[in-house]
């Protein structure tokens, strides 16, 4: 009977791991998944698949590609050096619409982060609070504002914006009332430095934007399929076992990352609240990264308010049924 070279490699893999031997290098199929920000834990699902071998498993040789400011995702995919971005559905619509061919084959936040940060004495519950406050935010995100208003019939111009740094100082000094920001970054820096503060997130009262999305190219969906399947199969089971110990995922994040300036409570405490953002009862019951119809038609119906036309087309679920029929 022959032996596959794959269950070959692994098995070698497994005997050097169990007699606590450095892993052999193997040729993997070089491939890139672009970040859509700096290393964090953000994409602390991402740093355990590569940690544990993972895709080393299915032959891939993985390059984690920071974003940032100046590192868009969208040109890496277009271009092939990235096989997979992680972006948002409104990034993605916005490049589908300049005549780029993507399509979004998982949905890691089922919830979007953006919220609406607000102090006790002065609170924020819902977004008719927002009417005369005055709103410390980046000029970039008005249409997000501009849409979450759309949704829920709130007179934006009774709503004064003030542009600020992404920074939770400017709420702590009562130089604006509340901050749009990102449920797990300026909330829990304010947490760890003992502000308490409340936060209404947008996906509560109608804003539905799927985020931290995986993009490909549609032609990669055919031609690279075996690689996609592959990654693909690498982050959902890094993001199970990130859900089952966030600490050990934020612990891993400075490990790998130790000139990222990253705080370790900091690490923890964004890690634990990304969690039921990205988990549900759909996941429960689709796996990982899974979206439904009822989804995807809010997310239709917002991005028209952010000004951008796409049909479900733009979702191919095609990966993910064949990796979680397995």
């Amino acid at each position: 009977m022959m032996i596959s070279s794959t269950l070959t490699r692994r098995g070698v893999v497994a005997g050097m791991a169990a007699l606590g031997l450095a892993r052999p290098a193997w040729p993997g199929t070089p491939v890139g998944l672009q970040l859509s920000w700096l290393h964090s834990v953000q994409f602390a699902g991402s740093y355990i698949a590569q940690d544990r071998g993972w895709w080393r498993e299915s032959d891939l040789d993985v390059r984690l590609m920071q974003g940032g400011p100046n590192a868009p995702v969208e040109p890496p995919v277009v271009a092939g050096t990235a096989l997979v971005g992680i972006s948002a559905a409104d990034y993605t619509a916005s490049a589908v619409a300049q005549g780029a061919d993507f399509r979004i084959i998982g949905v890691a936040m089922q919830k979007n982060p953006f919220v609406i940060a607000s102090l006790p004495a002065n609170p924020v519950r819902s977004p008719a609070d927002l009417a005369g406050k005055r709103i410390g935010m980046a000029i970039a995100n008005t249409p997000v504002l501009r849409a979450l208003c759309s949704l829920n019939a709130v007179d934006f111009d009774a709503i004064r914006i003030v542009p600020t740094q992404y920074s939770a100082q400017p709420l702590i000094a009562g130089e604006v009332d509340c901050l749009l920001c990102w449920e797990t970054d300026l909330p829990v820096a304010m947490a760890v430095n003992g502000v308490e503060c409340l936060t209404m997130l947008m996906a509560d009262h109608g804003y539905a934007v799927h985020s931290q999305t995986y993009i490909a190219t549609r032609d990669s969906l055919s031609a690279r399929r075996k690689e996609l399947l592959a990654l693909m199969q690498g982050e959902i089971r890094g993001w199970n076992d990130y859900r089952a110990d966030t600490d050990a995922a934020a612990r891993l994040t400075l490990r790998m990352f130790p000139d990222a300036g990253l705080d370790e409570e900091t690490q923890k405490l964004q890690a634990a609240r990304q969690v039921p953002l990205m988990f549900s009862d759909l996941t429960e019951a689709q796996g990982f990264g899974a979206w439904d119809e009822a989804s995807v038609s809010a997310n239709i119906e917002t991005l028209a308010h952010l000004g951008y036309k796409v049909t479900t087309d733009l979702w191919d679920r095609s990966i993910l049924d064949e990796i979680h029929a397995r």
